[in-house]
């Protein structure tokens, strides 16, 4: 059996830790692309309460007068 010569032992490590790398990237989007959907609907939700207070307030003003 041939013996693997430190530039094949190398480019080995190299690959390996480069795959390595690569699913941590892709991981890290992954994960940010759900925390932009996550936001989006809190959002979404503030906009809803945001109108809700609104109205209210506008029924109180109503009322007191």
């Amino acid at each position: 059996m041939a013996k693997k010569s430190k530039l094949t032992e190398v480019a080995a490590k190299v690959g390996g830790a480069l795959g390595k790398a690569d699913r941590k990237a892709h991981k890290v989007v992954e994960a940010g692309s759900l925390a932009k959907e996550e936001l989006e609907a809190i959002a979404k939700q503030v906009g809803i309460l945001k109108r809700q207070l609104e109205k209210a307030t506008k029924r109180l003003k109503h009322a007191i007068k």
